[in-house]
């Protein structure tokens, strides 16, 4: 499991904290195979261990964060935070503008577009991980492709730039995917797993 999931939950935290998400990445683990008696079986494993990763990043946010209380995440973003400054991810002005964008929004929805888009998890999955019913997680999806699209907007002086990335979002998330450091003498998947 470990060797099938790394990846996705590696990119899961790519750009959400600054400096090495390993320790992030070995408490997802970690997490669960400690809460796996606790683990019923219902919906997928993937969803289950996204649940995981979600639960330690709003962990780990809280405990940086001096106001822990107030975080959130339906409001705050990664840029917010203070992450790390954003990476040359290649030539492409697409890709560039959609993970600037990404890390504007909040993170709630930035963590929503990554593991729909990325990793190909599905809006009932989504709900399964969030904890919410099926019809919010599609309602906060949408929700999400707005508020990325409108940041975008924002950060562009190009309808043109902003209308291709959107339209061809699936494409640019591929790209980014291929940017993400995998493990050593790992290569990146093409396809979600």
């Amino acid at each position: 499991l470990f060797d099938r999931y790394y990846v996705a939950v590696a990119r899961f935290f790519h750009g959400k904290i600054e400096g090495d998400s390993a320790d992030l990445i070995q408490r997802t683990f970690l997490g669960c195979i400690e809460s796996l008696p606790r683990y019923a079986g219902h919906g997928s494993f993937r969803s289950y261990l996204f649940a995981i990763a979600y639960r330690q990043l709003c962990q780990f946010l809280r405990a940086r964060h001096r106001e822990r209380q107030r975080l959130d995440f339906t409001e705050v973003s990664a840029a917010d935070l203070r992450p790390s400054p954003t990476a040359e991810l290649g030539h492409r002005q697409e890709v560039r503008l959609l993970f600037a964008a990404l890390r504007q929004i909040p993170i709630d929805f930035q963590v929503l577009l990554e593991l729909h888009y990325w990793e190909g998890v599905t809006t009932g999955e989504l709900a399964e991980i969030l904890e919410v019913p099926p019809g919010t997680a599609r309602a906060r999806l949408i929700r999400a492709r707005g508020l990325l699209e409108a940041k975008m907007a924002e950060l562009s002086r190009s309808a043109a730039l902003v209308e291709s990335t959107m339209s061809d979002l699936e494409r640019w998330a591929t790209e980014i995917r291929q940017h993400i450091p995998s493990p050593p003498g790992r290569p990146p998947p093409t396809s979600p797993g």
